[in-house]
Protein backbone atom coordinates (compact mmCIF):
# COMPACT_ATOMS: atom_id res chain seq x y z
CA UNK A 1 0.00 0.00 0.00
CA UNK A 2 1.75 3.51 -1.21
CA UNK A 3 2.01 5.68 2.02
CA UNK A 4 0.18 9.16 1.56
CA UNK A 5 0.89 12.04 3.66
CA UNK A 6 -1.12 14.92 3.76
CA UNK A 7 -0.13 18.80 3.06
CA UNK A 8 -2.17 22.13 3.41
CA UNK A 9 0.14 24.78 1.36
CA UNK A 10 -0.69 27.93 3.06
CA UNK A 11 1.14 31.52 2.42
CA UNK A 12 0.25 34.12 4.53
CA UNK A 13 -0.52 37.06 2.01
CA UNK A 14 -3.43 36.67 -0.62
CA UNK A 15 -4.29 40.12 -2.62
CA UNK A 16 -7.50 39.17 -3.66
CA UNK A 17 -8.82 38.10 0.05
CA UNK A 18 -6.09 39.29 2.59
CA UNK A 19 -5.28 36.67 5.09
CA UNK A 20 -7.60 34.20 3.56
CA UNK A 21 -6.59 30.89 4.94
CA UNK A 22 -7.14 32.16 8.14
CA UNK A 23 -10.92 33.20 7.53
CA UNK A 24 -13.28 31.30 9.60
CA UNK A 25 -16.38 29.20 8.77
CA UNK A 26 -18.27 27.69 11.26
CA UNK A 27 -16.04 29.22 13.81
CA UNK A 28 -13.25 27.75 12.67
CA UNK A 29 -10.32 28.41 10.22
CA UNK A 30 -10.22 27.57 6.98
CA UNK A 31 -7.22 25.98 7.32
CA UNK A 32 -8.30 24.05 9.87
CA UNK A 33 -11.20 22.65 7.81
CA UNK A 34 -8.45 21.06 5.59
CA UNK A 35 -6.55 19.53 8.41
CA UNK A 36 -9.48 18.19 10.01
CA UNK A 37 -10.73 16.33 6.62
CA UNK A 38 -7.57 14.69 5.90
CA UNK A 39 -7.78 13.17 9.96
CA UNK A 40 -10.62 11.61 8.50
CA UNK A 41 -9.55 9.88 5.70
CA UNK A 42 -7.74 6.79 6.91
CA UNK A 43 -5.04 6.34 4.12
CA UNK A 44 -3.85 9.34 5.28
CA UNK A 45 -0.93 8.77 7.40
CA UNK A 46 0.50 12.13 8.40
CA UNK A 47 -0.88 15.78 8.10
CA UNK A 48 2.03 18.91 7.09
CA UNK A 49 1.20 22.80 6.70
CA UNK A 50 3.66 24.23 4.62
CA UNK A 51 3.71 27.83 5.44
CA UNK A 52 6.19 31.09 6.23
CA UNK A 53 3.31 32.69 8.78
CA UNK A 54 3.63 32.36 12.29
CA UNK A 55 0.39 32.64 12.67
CA UNK A 56 -0.72 30.04 10.49
CA UNK A 57 2.17 28.07 12.32
CA UNK A 58 0.03 28.28 15.16
CA UNK A 59 -2.87 27.52 13.44
CA UNK A 60 -1.69 25.15 12.42
CA UNK A 61 -0.76 23.02 15.29
CA UNK A 62 -3.32 23.95 17.46
CA UNK A 63 -5.02 21.70 15.19
CA UNK A 64 -2.51 18.97 15.23
CA UNK A 65 -0.77 19.02 12.10
CA UNK A 66 3.19 19.06 11.21
CA UNK A 67 4.53 22.83 9.96
CA UNK A 68 6.90 22.61 7.39
CA UNK A 69 8.94 26.17 7.36
CA UNK A 70 8.45 27.02 3.48
CA UNK A 71 11.06 29.87 1.95
CA UNK A 72 9.88 33.43 1.94
CA UNK A 73 10.89 32.83 -2.10
CA UNK A 74 7.99 30.20 -2.25
CA UNK A 75 5.66 31.87 -1.07
CA UNK A 76 5.40 35.19 -2.94
CA UNK A 77 2.20 36.23 -5.21
CA UNK A 78 4.06 35.17 -8.39
CA UNK A 79 5.50 31.81 -6.75
CA UNK A 80 4.26 28.68 -8.54
CA UNK A 81 2.63 26.27 -6.16
CA UNK A 82 4.22 23.33 -7.62
CA UNK A 83 7.75 24.45 -6.52
CA UNK A 84 5.99 24.42 -2.61
CA UNK A 85 5.27 20.88 -3.37
CA UNK A 86 8.40 20.13 -4.43
CA UNK A 87 9.88 21.80 -1.54
CA UNK A 88 7.95 20.10 0.87
CA UNK A 89 8.71 16.72 -0.63
CA UNK A 90 13.25 17.16 -0.80
CA UNK A 91 12.21 18.58 2.71
CA UNK A 92 10.98 15.60 4.36
CA UNK A 93 13.01 12.80 2.21
CA UNK A 94 16.16 14.82 3.44
CA UNK A 95 14.95 13.57 6.87
CA UNK A 96 14.26 10.48 5.82
CA UNK A 97 10.33 10.68 5.85
CA UNK A 98 10.01 9.11 2.19
CA UNK A 99 6.60 8.60 1.14
CA UNK A 100 4.49 8.11 -2.32
CA UNK A 101 1.62 10.13 -2.60
CA UNK A 102 1.46 13.97 -2.21
CA UNK A 103 -2.19 14.79 -1.19
CA UNK A 104 -2.81 18.53 -1.42
CA UNK A 105 -6.07 19.81 0.53
CA UNK A 106 -6.12 23.52 -0.43
CA UNK A 107 -7.53 25.53 2.27
CA UNK A 108 -9.79 27.45 -0.25
CA UNK A 109 -12.12 24.50 -0.33
CA UNK A 110 -13.50 23.83 3.31
CA UNK A 111 -16.93 22.41 1.88
CA UNK A 112 -15.31 19.25 0.82
CA UNK A 113 -15.82 15.61 2.13
CA UNK A 114 -13.57 13.09 3.10
CA UNK A 115 -15.24 10.54 0.49
CA UNK A 116 -14.45 13.00 -1.93
CA UNK A 117 -10.62 12.49 -0.76
CA UNK A 118 -10.80 9.30 -0.31
CA UNK A 119 -12.18 8.96 -4.07
CA UNK A 120 -8.99 10.89 -4.97
CA UNK A 121 -6.67 8.41 -3.24
CA UNK A 122 -8.99 5.11 -5.08
CA UNK A 123 -8.39 6.64 -8.23
CA UNK A 124 -4.70 6.89 -8.10
CA UNK A 125 -3.88 3.19 -9.41
CA UNK A 126 -0.63 2.03 -11.18
CA UNK A 127 -1.30 3.51 -14.08
CA UNK A 128 -1.94 7.23 -12.92
CA UNK A 129 0.79 9.97 -12.18
CA UNK A 130 -2.32 12.96 -10.80
CA UNK A 131 -5.93 12.97 -10.00
CA UNK A 132 -7.31 16.21 -9.67
CA UNK A 133 -10.86 16.88 -8.88
CA UNK A 134 -13.44 19.10 -11.15
CA UNK A 135 -16.65 20.27 -11.28
CA UNK A 136 -19.56 20.36 -14.32
CA UNK A 137 -18.97 23.61 -16.06
CA UNK A 138 -21.06 26.56 -15.87
CA UNK A 139 -20.14 28.06 -19.23
CA UNK A 140 -19.11 26.09 -22.24
CA UNK A 141 -15.64 27.74 -24.31
CA UNK A 142 -17.12 25.96 -26.98
CA UNK A 143 -20.54 28.33 -27.00
CA UNK A 144 -20.60 30.36 -24.13
CA UNK A 145 -17.40 32.15 -23.15
CA UNK A 146 -15.29 34.77 -25.55
CA UNK A 147 -12.11 36.67 -24.91
CA UNK A 148 -12.38 40.35 -25.42
CA UNK A 149 -10.18 42.90 -27.19
CA UNK A 150 -9.24 46.22 -25.62
CA UNK A 151 -11.70 47.95 -27.49
CA UNK A 152 -14.38 45.74 -26.19
CA UNK A 153 -14.38 43.11 -29.08
CA UNK A 154 -15.04 39.74 -28.37
CA UNK A 155 -14.11 35.91 -30.10
CA UNK A 156 -15.60 32.60 -28.81
CA UNK A 157 -12.67 30.99 -27.22
CA UNK A 158 -13.02 27.90 -29.56
CA UNK A 159 -13.83 29.73 -33.14
CA UNK A 160 -12.93 26.46 -34.89
CA UNK A 161 -14.15 24.09 -32.78
CA UNK A 162 -17.03 22.73 -35.93
CA UNK A 163 -19.74 22.32 -33.35
CA UNK A 164 -22.93 24.19 -34.25
CA UNK A 165 -25.06 22.52 -31.06
CA UNK A 166 -24.29 23.03 -27.98
CA UNK A 167 -25.70 19.62 -27.49
CA UNK A 168 -22.85 17.89 -29.67
CA UNK A 169 -19.61 19.85 -27.99
CA UNK A 170 -17.75 17.83 -25.06
CA UNK A 171 -18.83 18.59 -21.69
CA UNK A 172 -17.11 21.25 -19.97
CA UNK A 173 -15.59 20.96 -16.27
CA UNK A 174 -13.52 23.43 -13.98
CA UNK A 175 -10.92 22.14 -12.15
CA UNK A 176 -11.52 22.29 -8.30
CA UNK A 177 -9.30 22.84 -5.66
CA UNK A 178 -10.88 19.84 -3.66
CA UNK A 179 -7.73 17.90 -3.61
CA UNK A 180 -4.62 16.80 -5.60
CA UNK A 181 -3.01 13.51 -5.26
CA UNK A 182 0.24 13.10 -6.92
CA UNK A 183 2.91 10.65 -6.81
CA UNK A 184 6.27 12.06 -5.55
CA UNK A 185 8.11 10.43 -8.68
CA UNK A 186 6.13 12.27 -10.88
CA UNK A 187 6.25 15.51 -9.10
CA UNK A 188 10.00 14.82 -8.94
CA UNK A 189 10.55 14.68 -12.46
CA UNK A 190 7.85 16.93 -14.60
CA UNK A 191 7.36 20.41 -14.67
CA UNK A 192 3.50 20.62 -15.29
CA UNK A 193 1.05 19.24 -13.18
CA UNK A 194 -1.34 17.53 -16.18
CA UNK A 195 1.77 16.33 -18.55
CA UNK A 196 1.39 12.57 -17.46
CA UNK A 197 -0.98 10.21 -16.46
CA UNK A 198 -4.08 12.53 -15.22
CA UNK A 199 -7.20 11.50 -14.06
CA UNK A 200 -10.14 13.21 -12.70
CA UNK A 201 -12.59 12.88 -10.12
CA UNK A 202 -16.18 15.05 -10.45
CA UNK A 203 -17.35 16.72 -7.33
CA UNK A 204 -20.87 18.32 -6.61
CA UNK A 205 -21.00 22.24 -7.01
CA UNK A 206 -21.98 22.48 -3.50
CA UNK A 207 -18.86 20.67 -2.39
CA UNK A 208 -16.65 22.49 -4.88
CA UNK A 209 -16.59 25.73 -3.92
CA UNK A 210 -13.02 27.57 -4.33
CA UNK A 211 -12.39 30.87 -2.05
CA UNK A 212 -10.75 33.23 -4.14
CA UNK A 213 -11.99 36.45 -2.83
CA UNK A 214 -15.02 38.07 -1.15
CA UNK A 215 -17.82 37.20 -2.55
CA UNK A 216 -16.50 32.96 -3.02
CA UNK A 217 -16.13 33.35 0.74
CA UNK A 218 -19.81 34.73 1.64
CA UNK A 219 -20.89 32.14 -0.67
CA UNK A 220 -19.28 29.25 0.94
CA UNK A 221 -20.56 30.64 4.02
CA UNK A 222 -23.86 30.21 3.01
CA UNK A 223 -23.48 26.75 1.89
CA UNK A 224 -22.10 25.72 5.02
CA UNK A 225 -24.63 26.89 6.96
CA UNK A 226 -27.74 25.43 4.86
CA UNK A 227 -25.53 21.97 4.81
CA UNK A 228 -24.65 21.85 8.59
CA UNK A 229 -28.16 23.35 9.41
CA UNK A 230 -26.96 26.02 11.09
CA UNK A 231 -29.36 28.93 12.42
CA UNK A 232 -28.98 32.68 11.69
Amino acid sequence: MSRVFGFVFARGGSKGLPRKNLLKIGGKPLLAHSIDTAKRVQRVERIFVSTEDPEIKQIAEEYGAEVIDRPPGLAEDKSAELDAWRHAVSYLTARGENFDVLLSLPATSPLRSPEDVSRCLEKLDGDTDVVITVTPASRSPYFNMVSRGQDGSCQILSPSSGYSRRQDAPEAFDITTVAYAVKTEFLQTRQNLLGGKTKSVVIPKERAVDIDDYWDFKFAELIYKEMNHVAE
